[in-house]
This record gives C-alpha cells, sequence and structure tokens, in this order.
C-alpha cells in the first residue's frame, strides 16, 4: 500500500498533470456518494485530497489554499493531524495558506459554522478512506464573490493555478507518508527547575501584574501562554514600574542587576534554577580566595552572563578547547573552574581536560555543574540516535540544552533536526525515514511532542514507543517569596 492523490474534477487533475511523477493519482468523481464510493477501493495507507473549494470565511481570497485542520460533514469530525507539516511545506512554495475546518457537504451553499472553507468530497473521502487524510484546497469563490457571478471564470484560473503551485508541497507529502515508528527518548521535556520557574510566575500572577526580566526559560510557546496570561515581559528592570513585581529568570542574573532592582523598589521574586545558583555559588568562593576561575559556557548565554557577573575581574570564559589551550591567568597555582549547566557533556569534559593537564594546581567542583536533567537528556538521545533513522529534537533556537541535543545525536551519525514545533518539521526530511526518534529540551513543554507525534500520525500508520532511561525524582521548592 502507498499514499494516493485524490482529485473530485478532471480540471483539478489536469492541473496536477505531470506534476506528481510517481505519485498515484486518482479521480474520485464529484460529490460525496460517489468520491465515498471509489475511495472505499483504493486501499491507500494514506490520502490526500486536492482540489477547489468555496471560501466560508471572509479573510479568504481566491487564489489562497486552505490545509484542513479537520475535516466535518455527515455529522462527523475527522481530525487531520498533518496539517501543520503540509502547510509549511506550502507555504515554502509561497503561497497564503490558512489552517482550520474543512465542511464537506451535497451543496456549497449555505451557512458554515466557523469553517475556513467548503467542498463536496474531502470529509467523505477521509471517511470512507479508513487511513490518515489530509485536504488541500485553493479557493475559488468567497462569500463577497460567489460563483455564478461575473469573473468566476477568472477566480477559476487562479485556483487552479494556486493548485499546480502547490505540487511540489503535494508530492513531499506523499513521499514522506507512510507507516513507520516513533521512538520517545526518556527523559525529556521539563525538568525540575524549568517547572519551578514557570510555577513562580504562575503563583505571582494570582496576586497581580507580574513583570519578567526576558525568558523566564527559553520556550517561545512558554513565554507566549504567560504572557496570554498576563504576564509583561521586559529586557531590563528599568522597563519595570517602580515598586512591581518582577520575576528574575531561570538562568540566574548578576548581583549588579538585583542591585539596580533594589534601588527601583521592585519586588523581586528569584526563579533562578537552584543548580545555577550553585555555580554562581562556586565562583563567589574561587574568586573570594583570590583565583582566576575559568568558566567553560558560551559566552554569550545569559546563564554564563549573569555567572561572570559574580565577580567579573576574576572569571575568564573559556568557550572551547582551543581557547583553553590558550588562556593565560594571572598566577596558574590559583585557578578553578566552573561549568555552564546546559553544555554537552562530552565537549565540556574536553575543555576541561585541557584545563587540567596546563594547570595541575586547578580546583574542580565538588560536584558536577551539567546538571542532571542536560546529563540524562543526552544520553537518552544519543541511544535515540543509534536507533533510528532521523532524530527530531522539539526546543527553541535559543535553548542551549535543547541545541546540545542536536548536536550530541549528529555526532552519533544519525540527521537531526531542533523545532520549535510540529509546523517546523519539513516534509522532505521524512521521506525515507522508516523510524524516527524524538526528544525535547528541558524548557519545552510536553504538550508540543504530544502534537509532533500527532502529526507524524497523519502521515500513516504510526507505532509509538518510549526508552528506557532514567528516571527522574528531583523537584525544587519554591523560592519563599512567592509563597
Amino acid at each position: 500500500m502507498s499514499a494516493v492523490v485524490a482529485v473530485p474534477l478532471r480540471a483539478e487533475r489536469a492541473a496536477l498533470a505531470g506534476r506528481l511523477p510517481g505519485t498515484r493519482v486518482v479521480r474520485t468523481g464529484m460529490g460525496p456518494d460517489r468520491s465515498a464510493a471509489r475511495t472505499r477501493a483504493l486501499g491507500a495507507d494514506a490520502v490526500l485530497v486536492a482540489g477547489v473549494a468555496g471560501a466560508l470565511d471572509e479573510r479568504l481570497r481566491p487564489g489562497d489554499v486552505v490545509v484542513a485542520s479537520e475535516l466535518r460533514g455527515g455529522g462527523a469530525s475527522i481530525p487531520s493531524p498533518s496539517a501543520p507539516l503540509l502547510a509549511a511545506a506550502l507555504r515554502r512554495g509561497g503561497l497564503t495558506v490558512h489552517v482550520g475546518p474543512l465542511l464537506t457537504r451535497s451543496s456549497v451553499r449555505g451557512p458554515g459554522g466557523n469553517a475556513l472553507a467548503v467542498d463536496m468530497e474531502s470529509a467523505a473521502v477521509a471517511a470512507a478512506a479508513g487511513a490518515p487524510t489530509a485536504a488541500v484546497r485553493a479557493i475559488v469563490d468567497t462569500p463577497s464573490q460567489p460563483l455564478l457571478r461575473p469573473g468566476t471564470a477568472v477566480r477559476g484560473v487562479r485556483a487552479l493555478a494556486a493548485l499546480r503551485r502547490a505540487a511540489p508541497a503535494l508530492q513531499e507529502w506523499v513521499a514522506a507518508a507512510g507507516p513507520r515508528e516513533v521512538l520517545l527518548a526518556s527523559p525529556r521535556s521539563f525538568c525540575a527547575g524549568v517547572e519551578r520557574a514557570i510555577g513562580v510566575v504562575e503563583r505571582a500572577l494570582e496576586t497581580g501584574p507580574v513583570y519578567v526580566r526576558r525568558q523566564i526559560v527559553h520556550n517561545a510557546h512558554v513565554v507566549a501562554d504567560l504572557e496570554a496570561r498576563g504576564a509583561v515581559f521586559v529586557e531590563e528592570v528599568d522597563e519595570v514600574p517602580e515598586r512591581a513585581t518582577v520575576v528574575l529568570a531561570a538562568h540566574g542574573v548578576a548581583p549588579s542587576l538585583r542591585a539596580d532592582a533594589a534601588r527601583r523598589g521592585l519586588a523581586v521574586v528569584d526563579a533562578t534554577c537552584p543548580l545555577v545558583a550553585k555555580v554562581h555559588s562556586e565562583v563567589r568562593r574561587y574568586a573570594g580566595r583570590g583565583d582566576t576561575v575559568f568558566l567553560i559556557g558560551h559566552a554569550d548565554h545569559e546563564e554564563v552572563v549573569g555567572t561572570r557577573g559574580e565577580a567579573p575581574g576574576r572569571v575568564v570564559v573559556v568557550e572551547d578547547a582551543e581557547q583553553a589551550e590558550r588562556v593565560q591567568p594571572a598566577d596558574p597555582d590559583h585557578v578553578a573552574y566552573v561549568m555552564q549547566t546546559t553544555l554537552a557533556v562530552d565537549e565540556a569534559e574536553q575543555v576541561a581536560a585541557v584545563l587540567r593537564r596546563r594547570f595541575p594546581a586547578l580546583t574542580a567542583p565538588r560536584s558536577d555543574d551539567i546538571c542532571y536533567a542536560t546529563t540524562n537528556r543526552q544520553r537518552a538521545v544519543r541511544e535515540l540516535a543509534d536507533a533510528t533513522d532521523l532524530v527530531l529534537v522539539v526546543g527553541s533556537a535559543n535553548s542551549s540544552n535543547s541545541v546540545r541535543l542536536v548536536e550530541v545525536a549528529e555526532r552519533e551519525g544519525t540527521p537531526a533536526h531542533l523545532v520549535e514545533d510540529a509546523a517546523a518539521v519539513d516534509l522532505r526530511w521524512l521521506a525515507g525515514a522508516a523510524r524516527i526518534g524524538i526528544t525535547a529540551g528541558a524548557s519545552a513543554p510536553p504538550s508540543l511532542v504530544d502534537d509532533l507525534v500527532a502529526a507524524l500520525g497523519g502521515l500513516g500508520p504510526l507505532t509509538v514507543r518510549s526508552t528506557a532511561g532514567a528516571a527522574e525524582y528531583v523537584r525544587f521548592a519554591l523560592p519563599k517569596e512567592s509563597i
């Protein structure tokens, strides 16, 4: 079995002729009954309905494309979870794309509730297929420009031209469709520090307006959710009204910033991860006894900026082994090192090994600075990469621990990509990938992983299982000022 492209009308099939090489294109005929009868005989793993439709939403214009998030008709609603993947492919082709409900009925006239567009086949095809179904419809008419009015022919030409332009994305969907297995890394998603930081903001919102300096954690979805609930995100504390409440993000800040907040009379709630706070404490201790402190990490990362601020005159950031070979402290006999908590364990150890070789008196932290969650997720993704054709890491581009997961997988020889959410997945990555590994950075919500798995399930039969991994029982209490 394989994926099939179903087109109801001859004109629609003609628009795609020669543009889907190697793809089985079937004309189902017009109307729900005829298209359903033709579909039952297809025996496909997945079906993609392509054609034209009438808009029900005034925002749509002739030549726009609708990708169905659900297919409504016959009193039923069938989800189409691959919609984000297909919509992204169409947008890459320069088309104007709308994602939402698509209504199927025997007449295109009449109200449609909150559906974006109406056709006469898609939901009937989905119900008859018994397999994951997607639908792409190019808009011909709109509520203000209905059928059988002057200009219909021109609008029809425009819609069929959009359908032709959609062909590369349709081909990508077909190439990606089919049965596959998904392996979920364990552990994945939120760590204790992230849960604590989000909990701090949620608790603060219960008592009134809350300002948060920069992203509370490095994830765009988390930030957007908290913004929707009333949190105000600012870049610096001087943007916060005097005597208001400000939450400091999980990555930690320099003492100078706390002093700025105090001068403005701000009520400070500190959401710094306790494991980051541990590194700050180490820097203060080492610097206090006169050591040069090598901070292994990325100089522009917020955690490193905040940690360095504990002793700016004594902290030297070392980003890689090459820098470790060149660095020259004031006194080689009084040196120590600490690490950014979200580094790749193997790369951080390479840097530390160079420092230890060059400086025999080097003092190391009493316990690992790279946090347990980072270590566990990197170990899990390494095992995942060994067992899969492709690894997808859910997380934001500014999330250090998420980026490191991609790098770890790639060092195992497996293609890997960082994706903000399901809509960021490129269908071309999935072609030929029968087994896909999925993990998520420590700041990425678990729901994003669920959405991604659902989207992959919209491409064909899907088997999902979780790998065995380290169990995490760590929980951090909220800071006293937030309780």
